[in-house]
């Protein structure tokens, strides 16, 4: 009786195994579900980022810089250098020597 039973489970245990093993589980965060007046249908949210494009850039640009570079009495401003962090624009002051000022690259365009 006693090899009956150890058999028995060994067998269910094999079994279950290989259920779990088996499944593959689907992942929820990528569907959602909408109950209208059409019934309940699913809503793939992935699809949806994919036409939107990346997301808004909300760092200087090139123009804001050279906007505030002639707000400070910058003349003639150029971008000679971008980085992720700052914007350098170069230009002539009002007594005709040439200056360089530094932004910070991020919405608003502050002076470094």
């Amino acid at each position: 009786m006693r090899k009956v039973l150890t058999s028995a489970g060994l067998a269910l245990a094999v079994t279950a195994g290989s259920l779990v093993g088996g499944m593959s589980f689907a992942s929820a965060q990528g569907i959602q579900l909408e109950i209208g007046p059409n019934g309940v249908r699913p809503v793939d949210r992935d699809r949806d980022r994919d036409r939107r494009g990346p997301p808004p850039r909300g760092g200087c640009s090139e123009r804001e810089a050279r906007a505030a570079a002639r707000d400070e009495g910058l003349r003639d401003g150029e971008v000679i250098r971008v980085t992720p962090r700052s914007i350098t624009v170069e230009g002539e002051t009002r007594r005709g020597r040439t200056e360089t000022m530094r932004f910070a690259n991020e919405r608003g365009c502050p002076e470094l």
